[in-house]
């Protein structure tokens, strides 16, 4: 699933989990004539990466160089894809086992995604390897961490919100958005922008991910954090909380919101997409990560990032046991496979880098986790996500990386099943119980 929960500039990223649009970059695909993903020798290293389009395709094609340049003899091969299309590549590696199927730098999302590639041994501990670099990003290693090793070079570190049209609020005579709305401020939008015609929300329910996100914000909003990670350590999701996600979830769908056909709208490929119907200025707002602008700015005409774009934090309820101040996001981090070569531990190091993370910074391509960029950001609306992000409250894991495949899974198609009116609060509940069981 989750662009999510990715960020590119320029079409399709998201997350976990959980769209097809393949193209190469760099000195070449990367797969060799035997099949195999990885370089095949000491100085050949197979990067892949889901900013397959625009500046920030641009951009790493010029940073896969510049290491080449500075590197005699290293050929970075570099594959670049829409980001569904990327993950269900990298599931099919992991399945069949064989490190020398797994690109050698590749997006980890964490969580139990990436404890099951340590269980198999298919990810390398870059504690040692890597220990600079880790202790200059050590704030945002956690959900990287197993066994209290360190497996991925967390990058970019964002927040899920509504990302809003700032126009269309104001055509529908909504003067002042608050930061942190409550739930009623958020209905009352939601009217207003339907009187006047405006349909309010997008979201890509054919992805089912991007659906999902409203139940986990729930869970973050009505359940504190410690009985969430109770719940997954005990595999028990008994605590009322889950029930009051699930109940929050059908008032909000109850409200008819969404665009036409949202059961089958794609998350991000193209602009009937969820993300292009707010390109395109046919939706008020989208709840998603803190890659949406260049999502949007990519699929629009001129490729920029549009002045309309505005943010506001996931809604409130009155009553909740959450801390109003935790929010539910995630990142992008980088991994290196078991049988990468030693040189592509370098690489991954220098994505990490002052000069290339200040870069990516400057393209709006995500929230940087290297301090020296996060003041780099151009586009103000996404630079006001980095003191909500590193001040405040608890940043809950995308549910589904967070409970690994198998689960997530399960818990992603209930949510699906509600939203298209054929589940209940409790279906979702049982259906993350049964699998956790």
């Amino acid at each position: 699933m989750n662009v999510r929960r990715t960020w590119m500039t320029a079409a399709a990223v998201t997350a976990v989990a959980g769209v097809t649009l393949t193209g190469c970059a760099g000195q070449g695909a990367g797969a060799s004539d035997d099949g195999s993903t990885g370089g095949g020798d000491e100085n050949t290293i197979v990067w892949w990466h889901n900013s397959n389009t625009g500046e920030g395709k641009e951009y790493y094609d010029q940073v896969a160089a510049d290491f080449e340049a500075a590197h005699e003899g290293v050929t970075v091969q570099v594959e670049a894809m829409q980001h569904e299309d990327m993950l269900t590549k990298l599931q099919a590696a992991f399945q069949g086992g064989n490190t020398d199927q797994i690109p050698d730098v590749y997006m980890s999302r964490g969580g139990g995604e990436l404890a099951g590639e340590v269980e198999a041994g298919l990810v390398r501990d870059l504690t040692d390897d890597a220990s600079e670099t880790i202790e200059k990003i050590s704030a945002f290693t956690g959900q990287y961490t197993v066994d209290e090793r360190v497996y991925a070079l967390p990058y970019s570190i964002g927040l899920v919100g509504f990302w809003y049209n700032k126009d269309l609020f104001a055509e529908a005579g909504i003067d002042e958005v608050s930061p942190n709305p409550t739930y009623e401020e958020f209905t009352e939008y939601v009217e207003q922008l339907q009187s006047a015609g405006i349909t309010p929300i997008s979201v890509g329910a054919g992805d089912k991910w991007p659906a999902a996100h409203y139940w986990y914000y729930n869970v973050v909003r009505e359940c504190e954090f410690d009985t969430v990670e109770a719940a997954i350590e005990n595999a028990d999701y008994s605590d009322e909380c889950f029930l009051k996600a699930g109940e929050n979830l059908q008032e909000t769908i109850a409200l008819e919101p969404f665009n036409a056909g949202f059961l089958s709208t794609p998350a991000q490929s193209g602009p009937t997409s969820a993300s292009g119907l707010l390109a395109t200025e046919k939706v008020a707002m989208e709840l998603a990560g803190h890659w949406e602008p260049g999502v949007v700015g990519g699929l629009r005409e001129d490729g920029e990032v549009p002045d309309f774009l505005g943010w506001f934090a996931y809604p409130t309820f009155e009553g909740q046991a959450g801390d109003p101040n935790d929010q539910m996001g995630g990142g992008d981090a980088w991994s290196v496979s078991a049988g990468a070569p030693d040189v592509a531990v370098d690489f991954a190091e220098y994505l990490l880098s002052d000069e290339v993370q200040v870069g990516f910074a400057e393209l709006d391509m995500g929230l940087p986790t290297n301090p020296a960029a996060t003041d780099s950001l151009s586009n103000e609306t996404l630079a006001q996500l980095i003191p909500v992000r590193d001040s405040g409250g608890n940043t809950q894991l995308y549910l589904d990386t967070r409970l690994g495949q198998s689960v997530g899974n399960a818990m992603n198609d209930a949510i699906a099943l509600m939203f298209a009116g054929q589940a209940e609060p409790q279906d979702i509940v049982d259906a993350i119980q049964q699998a956790a069981e």
